[in-house]
Formats: structure tokens, sequence, C-alpha cells
């Protein structure tokens, strides 16, 4: 056995960005190529609008300016700007900043002076320039170095800071920017701050109502009741029930949103049944309540302790003024203002209640199934029969807990040809047999009543709800053809049907393996389009050979590992605000044949049939 020397050599003194580059998930995450919307990306962007918005949540600056253009990310705020003298300080050395003096910066999204330092070194270009009082300073880096600063010089300029980077590709490799996430972001931003006015390439957000504009814009149905609306100096929550089946939970800390959840909204969702039990004096089932409930929790607090640099998922227990816990500010906040809002809307109240019992009734209905569904799912998972679970699980205080990802696949080919090539750390394998059952218009009891999808909600552990997900990544992983796209589809249908919240919230993704391989005897190329093929052919010159990829099983696992690591191809599963679940699925997936075959039609693209082989 060979043993390594450990003397005064080993020990390493890192530069700080050093160390971020060289650790980049502790500060963001996952890297990612900006197909999710968790990717590293979106952070470094938060990052700097975090600081924006601690601003404006301090009273000074209203309009903050974002544009993107070929990856350049700019943020103009018109706060106070970083004092000159300290600019190059506040973006380059680590725990420096303001915000460690809580009479600055009572309740602001980052304490540890790290955020806006990680962008710094993770950006091959990073630039800060601060104006105030008609003076300006600006300093460039490259990888956390500076590479330039100016001198003070006047400016005609409105106060604020103005950042400017763009990432290093070496590190978010072949990667992009998706609109639609950077529009949530700042979407979000605007409900939670009322009057700030954020622009983005141009377009303006700006909200008047808080969390009530988030529910209505967000909610792809009509709410059963008008959405309760309560705001208070450190505390907004809106609430209603809908239609459908789940839970769906949007909560802020300080204007970050924890899409993992954490102590604010466990405590909101204990204090929604304990309000309701004691109103309506009747000891209901907390699923009753809850199923189907569309709410939003913002919260505002002193010192916020989150479980990782990202800050989606918030760990405080004390941390209300006065030495309250999270749980009982939130216990009493919501029993005094749910129940008096309540007692004096009786329509409101009365609609609840049978949206209650009708719950109620559904899961009596099927309880004896859900009893045997469970304990068949237990077995199943015992003997290991359709799931090759991985180490690490979302619900892990991980680094690395982003990257947990389960690929649905169908038969036993597929599934052997992922397992063997997966990280066994991190990925996970769900094996389905044959083509699930279209679930459209079909109740819940399906769920528990078909092996396929009671073990595969109890694979995931979503059974009540998202808080216990077990994989952040769920990848459907179907061959490239009809049949595939097929399952692909009503895979789709279970989850909007039973558990649309996963979607939602941004968890599911289709699986893109290449069409083709290009290669001669030095040069092997992956294509997954036609354009690509073409463009292979051109540089392996005449002596190459084309292969067709009909299947996923026809894939090597040592190509397939090409396929599911680094340089996976993700194509997310979202929902526009304005898609509608219901009218979705009844248009894709009910029994108007003839609207469907004309839209088939009308959206042809004839190209796609006629490729050469």
């Amino acid at each position: 056995m060979t043993v390594e020397a450990y003397s005064e050599d080993s020990i390493k003194t890192l530069n700080w960005y050093e160390h971020i580059r060289k650790r980049p998930g502790m500060y963001i995450g996952k890297l990612g190529d900006g197909s999710s919307a968790d990717d590293g990306i979106y952070i470094l962007l938060k990052e700097v609008l975090d600081n924006s918005i601690d601003e404006y949540m301090m009273g000074h600056g209203k309009q903050i300016d974002v544009s993107i253009e070929d990856n350049i990310v700019t943020v103009r705020d018109y706060g106070r700007g970083i004092p000159l003298g300290k600019l190059v300080d506040v973006v380059s050395k680590m725990n420096t900043g303001a915000k460690y003096d809580s009479k600055a910066f009572k309740k602001s999204v980052g304490l540890n002076g790290v955020g806006v330092k990680a962008v710094n070194a993770l950006s091959s270009q990073f630039t800060a320039q601060a104006f105030r009082e008609g003076e300006t300073v600006s300093a460039v880096f490259s990888k956390g170095i500076i590479t330039y600063q100016s001198e003070i010089r006047p400016t005609s300029e409105k106060n604020g800071t103005l950042v400017s980077f763009i990432a290093d590709n070496s590190l978010f490799e072949n990667y992009h920017f998706e609109s639609d996430y950077i529009e949530t972001m700042l979407r979000n931003y605007t409900y939670l701050n009322a009057g700030l006015v954020i622009t983005f390439n141009g377009n303006k957000f700006v909200s008047k109502n808080g969390l009530l504009d988030l529910l209505n814009e967000n909610m792809g149905q009509e709410p059963l009741y008008p959405i309760v609306h309560f705001k208070d100096e450190d505390i907004e929550v809106a609430i209603t029930h809908a239609s459908q089946y789940g839970e769906d939970y949007y909560s802020f800390v300080n204007g970050q949103h924890t899409t993992q959840g954490g102590t604010h909204q466990a405590a909101f969702r204990e204090a929604i049944v304990k309000t309701i039990r004691e109103f309506y004096n009747k000891d209901f089932d907390p699923s009753d309540i809850r199923t189907s409930i569309v709410a939003a929790i913002s919260v505002k607090v002193e010192e916020p302790v989150f479980e990782s640099q990202t800050k989606t998922k918030l760990g405080s227990k004390d941390m209300v003024p006065g030495g309250s816990s999270v749980r009982q500010f939130i216990i009493d906040y919501i029993k005094k203002t749910l129940d008096n809002y309540l007692h004096k809307n009786p329509q409101t109240a009365g609609i609840l209640l049978k949206k209650i019992q009708e719950n109620e009734k559904e899961r009596k209905a099927i309880s004896g199934i859900q009893k045997i569904a469970r304990e068949r799912a237990k077995k199943s998972n015992l003997h290991n029969r359709k799931l090759r679970d991985c180490r690490l699980h979302f619900d892990s205080n991980h680094e690395n807990r982003l990257e947990t990802t389960i690929f649905i696949t169908e038969g036993d080919s597929a599934s052997g040809s992922i397992t063997k090539s997966r990280n066994v750390n991190t990925q996970a394998v769900f094996s389905l047999k044959g083509k699930p059952l279209n679930t459209y218009g079909l109740t819940k009891k399906i769920v528990y009543e078909n092996e396929e999808f009671n073990l595969l909600q109890a694979a995931l552990n979503i059974e009540d709800g998202l808080e216990n997900l077990r994989y952040n990544n769920v990848i459907i992983a179907t061959d490239a053809d009809v049949d595939g796209m097929h399952i692909r589809l009503l895979l789709i249908t279970f989850f909007l049907q039973f558990f649309p919240d996963l979607v939602r919230h941004g968890h599911v993704y289709i699986l893109e393996t290449p069409l083709f391989r290009v290669r001669n005897k030095s040069k092997t190329f992956y294509c997954y389009t036609d354009d690509e093929r073409e463009k292979a052919i051109k540089a392996c010159g005449a002596s190459n050979e084309i292969t067709r990829f009909k299947g996923l099983g026809e894939i090597s696992p040592d190509e397939f590992k090409n396929f599911i690591g680094k340089e996976m191809r993700l194509s997310p599963v979202r929902l526009k605000k304005e898609d509608s679940i219901k009218d979705l699925l009844s248009f894709y997936m009910g029994k108007n044949t003839p609207d469907r075959q004309a839209f088939i039609i009308e959206n042809l693209r004839v190209e796609e049939f006629f490729t050469e082989e």
C-alpha cells in the first residue's frame, strides 16, 4: 500500500478567489448551462441584484435596470452607491461589507459578505462602478484578480452602483440565459417590494399589490374564493384554494425566494391547519385542509440563517424582533388575521368548508387503497425492483444536493444503459414497464391503484407535497421516436394532473439524447439535430461513419456517460403564467380528436419527416 507523505508541504493556503473557483458549489450551488432555474448563472445575477434590493429596502433608489446581451450581464441601481474608497474592498475582500452593521442593513438577504465576491471570482470579466455625490470610481477584474482601477473623477450620473460581469465559460460550459427564468426572478422582487421598478432589456416590471399580484398572475385557474391577503410590517401572506391536487407555496425571507421552504414555510402550513380547525371547531385532517391550497408568505427578519449560501431554505429558529420564535410569530399572526377574516366573510368560509369536506370525502374513499399501496411500495423499494437509488438526496445539507437526479425511463434495455453510466452519488433510475396510463380526468385514487404510479410517487416521496422531494431534477428519459414522445406526454399528464407544483417549481425535464453519431478514425461527433449532423459530416471529411440512434438501449453505457454528465442536455418542462392546466390537459389529452388533428396539421414541420438517413 502506498502511503502519501504528510508534511508542511501538504498544507495549502488558497487566495479567496482560488477557493471560490475550486469549490463553486459551496457558493452558488450547481454550475449548469442555464437550462435549470437554479443553475449558477442565475445565482450570480441574484447575488448582484440582492445588493440593489437591499438598497431599495433601506429607502434608497426606486429603480433597477438589468440588461443581458451576448451573455454580458449589467445591473444598475440608483441607491447610495458603494463608498468610493471602499469599492475594490467590497467586491474583492471576503467578509467585507456594510451588512455586519445591523443599523445600516437591518433586514438584509446577504449577511456574510460573500455574494458579490463569488460573482467576481467566477467571472472572466467583472466590472464595478460606484457613483456618489457627483464623483465616480471603477474597477475591473478577471477571475477575481484586479486588472484596472480608476482614479476618483467627476460625473453627472445619478448616485448608485453599476456591476457588469461575464460568467467564466471554462466553469459554466456553453451556458445561456433563459429569459423566462430571469423574468420570474425579477417579478418576484417586485411582488415583494411594492413600488419598485425593475427593467429587463427594456421591459418594465412593477407591482402595486404585492403577494396578491403574485397569486393572481401565477395561478393558471380561477380561485375557489377571493384571495385572502394580509400585510404587516414584517409579514405578508396571500391564501386561496383552487381545484388542482397538491399544495403550492411561494415563500420568501427578506426578499429571497426560499424555493426549498424552511422554518417559516413549515410554520405557515401548521398555522393554517391550527386556525381552520379552531374556526370550524373540528379536527380536520391536515391534508384535507391543505389540498389544493395556493399560498404565499413573505417575512422580514434580522440576521436570518440559511442552510446554504444560495439561501433557498431558511434554518433560523429565533429571528423575529423581541426574540419570539418564527413558528410562534407566524402562528399568532395567522390565527388573528385569518380567523377574523373568516368571521367577517361567511361566504368565503362556506366555500372553504365545502372544499375541505370534498377533500375529506375523497381521502376516505381511497384510504384503504392508500394503506395497501404504501405497503406495496415499501416492499418494492426493499427488493429494488423499480428504483436504482443514489446515495445523496435533495433534502440533505450537501453542496451537491441540487444535482440530485432521477431518470424515469422505459424498459430494461434503456434503464440498464443509464444505470451503468450514471453517477451513483447523485443519479437514480426509475424503470417503467411499458406505456403508463393516461390519467387525464381520473381521480387520485388511480395513483394508488396503478402500481407504476404508486411506486413512482413513493420513489419521489411527494405524496404529502414537495417538502420531502428526494431529487431536485426529475428527468424523463425516453426514446426519440413516436412511442417515446407518447410516454413523455403521459408522464407529464400524470404530473400536471396530480402533482402540478412539481412542474411549476421547475423540477421536471426532458433528457435530450443525440440522434446521430458521426465519426472517422480520429474524430467523433454526437449530433442532436440535422444541422449538427451536416456540420459533423463536413468536419469528418469523405470517410465517415454515420449511426442513427433509434433508442436509448442502442447507446452503449460508455457512450451514455457523455450524455448524462457535464454535457447533459435538458429541456425544462415549464408552465407559463397564462397556462391553464385544465385547458392544456383537456386539449392535448381529452376526447377532442378532430381539434388535435387540425392543430397537428397546421403546425407540422415537414422537413422533420423527410431528412436523409
